[in-house]
């Protein structure tokens, strides 16, 4: 099953909504030009499956999309990007 990202401006995150729950990308935009990662967000249940992965992906495609340098506050996008040199 395909799992829709959506991007929700107004927050600042991005979302993915698995039934009742919902996984969560927020970030910031702490100077121009410049797009911070600072929460990852997945329920329990969804925890294993990828979910993280994908926002991470939609995230970085938005920002690569819209000329922003990202920053990583959040530990699990650090992470993804130290394991994926070729997202930077």
């Amino acid at each position: 099953m395909e799992t829709e990202i959506i991007h929700e401006k107004k927050y600042q995150q991005f979302t993915a909504v698995l039934g009742d729950e919902e996984a969560e990308l927020a970030y910031a935009l702490p100077a121009a030009g410049v797009l911070d990662f600072t929460h990852t967000y997945v329920p329990e249940s969804a925890r294993g499956k990828g979910i993280a992965t994908k926002l991470i992906e939609a995230g970085l495609h938005y920002a690569r999309q819209n000329g922003y340098k990202v920053q990583a506050s959040c530990p699990v996008v650090k992470k993804y990007l130290q394991a994926h040199p070729e997202q930077q």
